[in-house]
């Protein structure tokens, strides 16, 4: 995997393209974030649609859309361009640690976590992150995949047995900061974008 990958241009651009553009027509609008909760309801549910789940997760999807429309559409389109979503990230994380970013931001990345958390244990594992990874990565060796995960860990990661919220919060903090050389480089695994 080159390193070109892990640049902070290329790091958001994959949190644009693999996560929220659920659509994949090149830019952010409502229909993603709609898209979102019921994807979340029912990988959360393990298959089930339970309607409280999705009103709740379409509440939280809403309201970070209109947050995330605030600060990022800046020509007020109805869509955020991915150049749109990085000016907004630099404005309101980088530089900042994970309980300065905005409400609906931390909303989203708890509700992903809980997603990733496929027993509900509280920790993210090595099979959780696999699964989760595997989604977006064309690889055929899923050591790329566990060599991601490792090095996201430290001593107490390996004594949890993986990521708690708590950290899986911080190390989100830190992808989204401008540090290529830190471990949170690898969050959402190896990062694959056609361009190595």
């Amino acid at each position: 995997m080159s390193e070109k990958n892990y640049t902070w241009d290329k790091r958001i651009e994959f949190i644009v393209r693999y996560m929220y553009d659920i659509d994949n027509n090149g830019f952010l609008d409502q229909k993603d974030f709609d898209c979102m909760a019921l994807r979340a309801t029912i990988i959360e549910g393990k298959g089930d649609c339970s309607e409280k789940r999705l009103q709740e997760y379409q509440h939280m999807m809403r309201s970070l859309w209109e947050e995330l429309s605030d600060i990022a559409d800046f020509d007020k389109d109805g869509m955020i361009t991915t150049d749109e979503f990085k000016e907004a990230v630099r404005k309101t994380c980088v530089g900042k640690k994970y309980g300065e970013f905005p409400k609906a931001m931390k909303a989203f990345i708890e509700a992903n976590f809980k997603i990733m958390d496929i027993n509900s244990d509280g920790v993210i594992g090595i099979e959780e992150f696999r699964y989760n990874a595997i989604q977006r990565l064309a690889t055929d060796d899923v050591k790329v995949v566990d060599d991601a995960f490792n090095a996201l860990l430290n001593e107490k990661d390996k004594a949890n047995g993986g990521l708690t919220l708590d950290r899986y919060q911080d190390l989100y903090g830190d992808y989204l900061g401008k540090s290529e050389h830190n471990p949170a480089v690898y969050l959402f695994g190896p990062l694959c974008t056609g361009e190595d």
